[in-house]
């Protein structure tokens, strides 16, 4: 339910940043209420987790003291809830195993209906490395929730997953092979989308699952479809393996010849080839330059370093003073002995090899030859999953108060609408409603960055000096001294006073009379004192018209 809140002028102070903006929108929390076909609606509402069912049992080949699934859930609200009274399931604790489970109304049948999954996440303290996916527990004789593990068998299992940047949605369904009776996940594609926002922003965001009779399905995130494609064509591995595969047992043969390429046999090396010349030479156009200084060395014994008293020449060798830079060769260009600069050898070819020509034995590169598959199947209709009974949450995450709301399962995708419009749809509007209004943000962004207050003067103030400076201090334009018109053989006006008096209402219509001016001078006044919360400006009654004056 909607209700409009009264409103009262804002102050522009950022002190009220995040007071009501005028005609904002209260929502009032009423719980949704499923109606039409489904299967499973749970809101926590009740404040209570008593159809929910814990895990007791430990993970397997893990150590002990982590094994067990002793990860705190609780039903709260959420901490910076913009709907009092609407509560979700949290995960509490950080590097923990959670694990917890609910009996489905009926179990879910593929058939000839739809699946519609959906459910809200908050990542109320962002989200480092977990999971917040959800599983849909297959029906099987022995589900046992009290024992709901990793290895439980689901038949989806669907939800935001991160860790690093790694930001994944997971669609991911077991597939049961039906030749060997054997299961095998198959994931969706990655979508193109980008998920970064949906992990960071620390919003309620709703996450939708639909798969559909004919194979299609789409991935929603707050009702936008962020992925979609076929369960025959879109998943990996694919539903049906290859009709054909390599033959393992083919060998290929010993002369098989896969060398595009050879050596020409024919080839012969140049008589004037010759293998030993060196690649690079001296150049014998080099001169030394003038002012080397040939006898003295680029480093010399530092004069004024001395022996260590501890030094032991028996332990540490004869004692030498370190080496520095010979200070004589920093005017000079260069010292020591000089030789001459190597340059590339013209005739260095280095050593000969054959051209290579097109192998005429070449035979392509070999592959097994193709045998039949004896596995291979054709399933036509991999929406015909196993059915399932119970949805379960079993959760690894360093980050702690997931937060959890509203799970559906439907086979009616307007029902399953009908409640996030009724859920999620308020916890919408309640977070729009909270929204700064532009002013405010403008306010809390020059508090954070004081510079912006320079930006917003200038892009107020300026336009409004230049108006008020062109229609309000313009003169007006004196009429052309009878002198001007003797300079040319423009004729002069036989009648003088009609041409000044035309010119004194052009004038007159582009000023503005004195009360629009002092009008427009109090605006901008006003404009400035708002931005810059200047009360001062308004603190004598004659203060406006000081300044515009």
């Amino acid at each position: 339910m909607l209700v409009r809140r009264a409103s009262k002028k804002e102050s522009f102070s950022s002190s009220h940043a995040h007071s009501p903006q005028p005609g904002s929108v209260a929502v009032t929390y009423k719980a949704p209420e499923p109606m039409g076909e489904h299967f499973f609606a749970e809101s926590f509402d009740r404040g209570t987790l008593d159809s929910w069912v814990l895990s007791k049992a430990k993970k397997e080949d893990i150590d002990e003291d982590i094994a067990k699934y002793d990860g705190k859930w609780e039903v709260e609200d959420m901490k910076d809830s913009k709907l009092p009274g609407d509560k979700g399931l949290v995960l509490k604790s950080r590097a923990k195993h959670h694990a917890i489970s609910a009996q489905l109304l009926r179990p879910f049948i593929f058939d000839t209906k739809p699946l519609i999954v959906q459910y809200e996440v908050n990542f109320q303290q962002g989200i480092d490395c977990g999971g917040a996916y959800v599983k849909l527990l297959s029906q099987t004789p022995d589900l046992n929730l009290d024992e709901f593990v990793d290895k439980t068998p689901y038949t989806i299992m669907f939800g935001p997953d991160k860790c690093g940047e790694d930001y994944k949605l997971h669609f991911i369904f077991r597939h049961k092979n039906p030749k060997t009776g054997e299961y095998e996940e198959k994931h969706a594609k990655k979508p193109d989308a980008d998920l970064r926002t949906y992990y960071t922003d620390k919003k309620t965001h709703l996450y939708t699952l639909v798969v559909n009779p004919d194979n299609s399905f789409e991935v929603l995130v707050d009702q936008t479809v962020v992925n979609s494609g076929n369960l025959l064509t879109d998943m990996t591995p694919p539903i049906n393996p290859a009709a054909e595969i390599e033959d393992p047992d083919d060998q290929k043969p010993e002369d098989w010849d896969e060398r595009p390429k050879i050596q020409d046999p024919d080839a012969v090396k140049p008589e004037d080839w010759d293998e030993d010349a060196p690649k690079q030479i001296p150049d014998e156009d080099a001169v030394k330059p003038d002012g080397w200084l040939d006898d003295q060395p680029e480093y010399t014994s530092d004069p004024d370093a001395v022996k260590p008293e501890d030094w032991d020449e028996d332990m540490d060798g004869e004692w030498e003073a370190p080496q520095i830079p010979n200070a004589l060769c920093e005017t000079a260009p260069g010292c020591g002995a000089w030789q001459r600069p190597m340059i590339d050898n013209p005739n260095y070819k280095g050593k000969w090899k054959a051209p290579m020509i097109d192998n005429p034995n070449y035979q392509g590169v070999w592959k097994p030859r193709k045998i039949a598959n004896p596995d291979f199947f054709e399933d036509l209709h991999p929406f015909r999953m196993t059915p399932f009974n119970a949805v379960g949450l079993e959760l690894w995450s360093m980050s702690s108060d997931i937060f959890f709301d509203n799970f559906f399962i439907s086979n009616e995708r307007h029902t399953a609408e009908r409640w996030a419009n009724d859920g999620w749809g308020m916890k919408k509007a309640a977070e729009g409603a909270a929204e700064p209004g532009l002013v405010n943000q403008m306010m809390t962004a020059a508090d954070e960055r004081p510079w912006l207050w320079v930006v917003y003067v200038l892009t107020v103030a300026v336009p409004l000096i230049l108006i008020i400076v062109f229609f309000c201090t313009g003169k007006k334009a004196a009429a052309p001294a009878a002198a001007d018109y003797k300079k040319t053989d423009e004729p002069q006006p036989d009648v003088k006073e009609e041409e000044e008096e035309k010119a004194e209402e052009d004038q007159d219509s582009l000023a503005l009379s004195p009360s629009v001016c002092t009008l427009a001078s109090q605006m901008y006044v006003k404009t400035v004192c708002h931005l810059l919360d200047n009360a001062c400006c308004f603190a004598s009654p004659g203060g406006i018209s000081q300044w515009s004056q």
